[in-house]
């Protein structure tokens, strides 16, 4: 069975960016096949990776509603058009769950997207996941058998609470998590207040490194170009990368 990472977080905190770093990342160590999961209904991963999507989970669950052929099941239309929404690159395949417009039930498209990951990961070394912004996404975990539960907070005190609301949830739930790793992104150039520190502790957090705030990022952004095409040496793909490095061999080999 491959190996599985999940992004969670708050709102801000660059998530979905540190998620597109990650899968390049795992891109330049060789490492692939990897199937990359866009699960946050505002979904925008494409947009850090700088690919088109042909469409979404949701799109198939809405055409499901009217375009399923008589004597097919809803299964196997979903089996049959997943792959024409898969998008395929040469280091990850990238597979987005989007919310259309009027869309109903948002559980059933997770659970069609479960099904299919839970049947895929076996075809693919490494599944990445970026999940909803908050604490939403967790009870419907799409798979329960997480090897990395990457959570991305802010330096605030606010948002390494949420992390703590995170992590006490996962307990609660009794997900099957191997490692927790706290993550601060978007740090100043000072690094993280004393009483920061503090709360993490107190929380019962580990710390697996604190990414400084990166222009280069805000610059991308501006200019509309991919975020994983920043720079080797940008602060941010480089603490990703000295934090990967730390973790990797300890629970994603």
């Amino acid at each position: 069975m491959g190996k599985s990472i999940a992004v969670a977080g708050k709102g801000g905190t660059g998530k979905t960016t540190l998620t597109g770093l990650l899968l390049r990342y795992l891109a330049e160590k060789g490492l692939k096949p990897v199937l990359a999961v866009d699960a946050d209904a505002n979904a925008n991963l494409s947009e850090v990776l700088g690919v088109e999507v042909p469409g979404t989970i949701g799109d198939l669950r809405e055409g499901m509603k009217t375009e399923v052929p008589l004597g097919m099941t809803k299964e196997a239309y979903m089996e049959y058009n997943i792959q024409k929404i898969l998008v395929e690159t040469g280091t990850y395949d990238l597979l987005v769950m989007g919310l259309p417009e009027g869309a109903g039930c948002y559980c059933y498209a997770n659970a069609l997207c479960k099904k299919f990951i839970d049947f895929m990961i076996n075809e693919y070394d490494y599944v990445v996941m970026d999940n909803e912004a908050g604490l939403e996404h967790l009870s419907r975990l799409l798979t329960k058998d997480i090897d990395l539960l990457m959570v991305v907070s802010d330096p605030s005190l606010r948002g390494i609470r949420t992390a703590g609301r995170i992590k006490e949830l996962i307990e609660k739930l009794r997900l099957n998590i191997k490692k927790l790793a706290l993550v601060i992104n978007r740090a100043p150039e000072e690094g993280i207040s004393a009483e920061a520190h503090q709360l993490i502790e107190k929380l019962g957090l580990e710390l697996a490194g604190v990414i400084p705030e990166d222009p280069v990022i805000a610059q991308f952004d501006r200019e509309g170009k991919p975020t994983v095409e920043i720079p080797d040496d940008a602060i941010s793909y480089r603490g990703l990368s000295e934090i990967m490095a730390a973790i990797f061999p300890l629970y994603l080999q």
